[in-house]
């Protein structure tokens, strides 16, 4: 038995502020607007995963008004939801995310977001895709505004 789960975020842009992508430290002048860490890509995929059993959703589980997930790394949410997942009897297959980001240009992380996802949800590297794309300079993306990610998550009964 399968399911699959689709996950999507968006954050700000701003000067000043760290960007995690994938667990990654990504050098940039700007980085995210949140409440948590800002890992856009993570949340995506905890949404997918949350999706695909029908959970909720990332701020459901982890809401943006508690002090408690003030600044948290977004490793531990993932981990967290993989918990979860695995508690109702559920594997994480594979998950397939799309990274929206004008600049900077993020290619040369992918190799270590991968590795850092597949530690995280206890799954083999190739279990794990990152892709990097820009919106040709289109839309909030595009005029460095903002991120926006896409993910995909098929889990298998255990």
């Amino acid at each position: 038995m399968f399911r699959i789960g689709q996950g999507y975020d968006v954050h700000q842009l701003r000067e000043g502020l760290p960007m995690w992508l994938c667990g990654v430290r990504v050098e940039s002048p700007v980085g995210f607007v949140a409440h948590s860490d800002g890992d856009v890509a993570i949340h995506a995929l905890c949404d997918a995963l949350l999706g695909a059993l029908a959970l909720g959703d990332i701020g459901h589980l982890f809401p943006d008004t508690s002090a408690e997930f003030a600044g948290i790394d977004s490793k531990i949410l993932l981990a967290r939801v993989i918990e979860k997942v695995r508690a109702c009897g559920w594997d994480l297959v594979n998950a397939d995310i799309t990274i929206a980001l004008q600049a900077p240009k993020i290619a040369r992380y992918v190799p270590a977001m991968r590795e850092c996802l597949s530690s995280v949800c206890g799954v083999a590297l190739d279990a794990i895709s990152v892709k990097a794309t820009t919106t040709e300079r289109l839309g909030f993306v595009g005029r460095g505004e903002g991120c926006e990610v896409w993910a995909v998550a098929l889990l298998e009964r255990e």
